[in-house]
């Protein structure tokens, strides 16, 4: 018999992406063909490496790490842009975003920041917040613009959110968001 594999990508309602690898055996190979042992070898070489092409990043992969915020009793989880990099990508590319889920901005220093949506493919809603966690105010924008969202006051986040996430929960400008003290400092 000669075996093959079958894997899927999958991610459940609701859930994390996993790894579906689904083993098995066809008819037994003609004359002449390589040994069981050898099938075997070549089998799970190909399996390793299909299952390490799948598991390699993309714009669309899910984060490592991320962290809970809470705001009026909801939990958002949020992936962080800490860095230049992080930042300047943000969620662009994305063609899609989990509903409880975010990107939060952590910026070096506080102040008036502005956000676009240049090579964003989702609408967003983003809402800039004071370092105490309170926030500034929230803005609704469009994909694939340029034009600018900035915050009315010093920010030293900012939170987006698909579109309307934040309008959906009753969360507006003055409500505080719990959690921020537990993600990492900007790294410049």
């Amino acid at each position: 018999m000669r075996p093959y594999f079958e894997m899927e990508r999958a991610r459940p309602p609701g859930g994390s992406r996993f790894l579906r690898l689904q083993l098995g055996y066809l008819r037994a190979p003609p004359q002449g063909a390589a040994s069981d042992q050898e099938d075997d070898l070549r089998f799970a070489a190909a399996a390793l490496a299909a299952a390490l092409a799948f598991q390699l990043p993309s714009a669309s992969a899910d984060p490592l790490l991320t962290y809970p915020l809470k705001i009026k009793g909801h939990v958002i989880r949020v992936e962080v842009a800490n860095t230049e990099d992080t930042r300047r990508t943000g969620l662009m590319f994305r063609d899609a975003l989990p509903e409880n889920e975010g990107m939060l901005f952590v910026y070096e220093t506080e102040g008036k920041h502005a956000m676009w949506m240049k090579n964003t493919l989702i609408p967003l809603s983003v809402a800039f917040i004071e370092r105490s966690g309170r926030i500034i105010n929230i803005e609704d924008m469009q994909p694939q613009t340029e034009d600018a969202h900035g915050a009315r006051a010093d920010a030293a986040f900012s939170l987006e959110t698909n579109q309307g996430w934040f309008k959906k929960r009753g969360i507006k400008a003055g409500d505080r968001v719990q959690g921020l003290e537990r993600v990492p400092p900007s790294e410049q």
